[in-house]
């Protein structure tokens, strides 16, 4: 009886997971698709300028809130984001990865990080959103501003890195650690595009959605391949394909 327990238990996980991730990822679709709408309709919203404004010295809008050292911190945290600190932490991920043996993995990390950055430029072509002209910036952009490039980015990378170290450990909590650390990363940069006036607030939203949206399916993809052996499994017994855990 108690195997049969275990047995049924383990189907009925086997059959929630995947329908939790699809709610998910239908949620942030969602989120993305009524942000972008508000965001064609409308521009800036009143929410945006709001909370801009909020982030600045009322008598002098140019200068962000806080003391001085922190619009230093800000730019330091921003950096976590930027194409350059990504791309780094791409080619150190892919090198282990390949190191490792797990060839397969790494080409994914590769394919889902540079997918994600063609999707998210495609999208600021799209959608020519001008960046928000109400305060003065505190570092030089380039590019459009919806969706934010450091938000989707750093979802994608941090989230799917943190998924992917999550499969090396037996450990549920550990696992949910290297979720959690990924997602204050990604939440801290989206944050500091904001305090430093790159970013309307919908602008980070929208990237969050649309990264966390694009890591999950990216996810997923690999949890299926795991299972049919087109990836390697994780490197851990216990693991996909690995026997139990001991």
């Amino acid at each position: 009886m108690g195997l049969v327990s275990q047995a049924v238990a383990s189907a009925r996980r086997s059959q929630t997971k995947p329908l939790i991730s699809i709610l998910t990822l239908a949620v942030l679709l969602l989120a993305f698709g009524l942000i972008a709408q508000e965001v064609v309709e409308g521009e800036p919203l009143g929410f945006d300028r709001t909370l801009l404004l909020a982030l600045r010295d009322p008598a002098n809008p140019s200068v962000p809130i806080g003391p001085p050292w922190l619009l230093d911190v800000a730019r330091d945290v921003t950096s976590l984001g930027s194409t350059i600190v990504l791309g780094l932490i791409l080619f150190a991920v892919v090198g282990f990865l390949l190191l490792a043996r797990q060839r397969a993995a790494a080409w994914l990390m590769l394919g889902v990080v540079l997918g994600g950055t063609a999707l998210n430029s495609f999208l600021k072509l799209a959608f020519a959103r001008p960046r928000p002209d109400f305060v003065v910036p505190a570092v030089q952009v380039y590019s459009a501003s919806f969706p934010s490039g450091h938000a989707a980015l750093s979802a994608i990378t941090y989230l799917t890195l943190g998924a992917i170290l999550g499969q090396t450990q037996p450990a549920a909590g550990i696992r949910i650690y290297f979720i959690c650390v990924a997602a204050i990363l990604t939440g801290l940069v989206g944050v500091s595009r904001v305090y430093l006036g790159v970013h309307y607030p919908t602008d980070v939203l929208a990237g969050w959605c649309i990264g966390a949206a694009w890591a999950m399916a990216c996810w997923a993809l690999m949890r299926w391949l795991q299972r049919r052996g087109g990836i390697e499994p994780p490197p851990y017994p216990g693991g996909a394909g690995q026997g139990t855990a001991t």
